[in-house]
């Protein structure tokens, strides 16, 4: 009798937990590969460790994700998503995204003003694209501002991404006396750098393929990715530009429809955490976006990467984000058919 107590009273404690098990656990949306990994490393161990909840992953490409959403309208697949800013402005267009009340985030309070993008997402972590060079394949030619691409010695030898061509689009305007609001007054000016061009890439292994094998020794780059080519051996030299390096920021929000919004906080305030900020900053070489992360003094003097006020001012062209998102369709379209064609 008092056996079948026992194991009733260890039943009954089960069952008791197994709703709990049930929903501790918070789904994020992010890219895959090292991005993945990076999350996964970083935030979601230390988010695990502090609440015992586990975050599954759901990967895919920036505009799958984004068209996966919308088809999921209100009873999103994820949690909490991961994407750039500019896009992040298309999820809230779409009305995809809660917005934030960040009295809930404690580590918001040190988000850097470029990290502040909207009312529905913030900042995770900021790179820049620059110029990125071979040395020992392209001598002679020192890269100190945009306008250098445009130098005889660079014909054939430039890539840059066909994803998003607006760092080239917006340094046309700005090196023209305009702006991204303004862009079309650069155009003539980017036509005349379509002879610089080798290639497009595609992504981030065909951008660092490109370079290591020398086919082509100038590239507007993801600093992330120069930093990891040179770390490979790859003689690759990276260059903030007088007019300062395009920002990219990547950024963090809360899907709405989300049935764990409370733990989505939880995971954004742990993702803002300076310890985890520097942790991701060393690892990807990359800037953290609030003013408190302790960065490792060799990563802090890398190029594009940003530890103080004055270099957010100073080296960084921003976009506005929302500007960007209304643009880069068209932005795209127009490249295309005159540059990349």
């Amino acid at each position: 009798m008092k056996r079948i107590s026992f194991l009733a009273i260890i039943l009954a404690l089960a069952l008791q937990a197994l709703p709990a098990a049930g929903q501790d656990k918070l789904v994020v949306s992010i890219w895959g590969g090292s991005w993945r990994d990076l999350v996964a490393d970083t935030a979601a161990k230390k988010f695990t460790q502090e609440t015992g909840v586990a975050v599954d992953f759901i990967t895919g490409g920036t505009i799958d994700r984004l068209n996966k959403a919308k088809l999921a309208k209100g009873s999103p697949e994820s949690d909490v998503n991961f994407t750039t800013s500019h896009v992040g402005w298309l999820y809230a267009n779409d009305d995809l995204y809660e917005p934030l009340d960040l009295s809930k985030v404690p580590n918001a309070a040190n988000l850097v003003d470029e990290a502040k993008i909207s009312p529905y997402h913030v900042g995770t972590w900021a790179y820049v694209y620059t110029i990125g060079y071979r040395p020992d394949l392209i001598k002679d030619v020192t890269f100190e501002s945009w306008a250098d691409l445009w130098k005889p010695e660079v014909k054939g030898k430039l890539a840059a991404p066909d994803f998003d061509p607006s760092h080239l689009v917006v340094v046309s305007a700005i090196l023209s006396g305009a702006d991204a609001a303004s862009w079309q007054k650069g155009e003539e000016r980017l036509k005349a750098l379509k002879p610089s061009f080798k290639a497009f890439y595609t992504n981030d292994a065909n951008s660092q393929q490109l370079i290591a094998n020398g086919e082509t020794p100038v590239q507007v780059i993801l600093s992330m990715n120069a930093h990891y080519m040179a770390a490979q051996g790859v003689p690759i030299k990276l260059v903030i530009p007088k007019e300062g390096a395009v920002l990219g920021i990547d950024t963090i929000a809360i899907m709405k429809g989300s049935k764990h919004v409370d733990l989505a906080y939880k995971f954004i305030n742990v993702m803002l955490d300076p310890a985890v900020q520097a942790e991701v900053a060393n690892l990807k070489k990359g800037s953290p976006v609030v003013s408190n992360a302790k960065l490792d003094p060799e990563v802090a003097k890398l190029p594009g990467v940003f530890s103080t006020p004055e270099q957010w001012k100073r080296e960084a062209i921003v976009i506005d984000h929302k500007l960007r998102a209304e643009k880069t369709a068209e932005w795209r379209k127009w490249f295309a058919e005159n540059i990349m064609n």
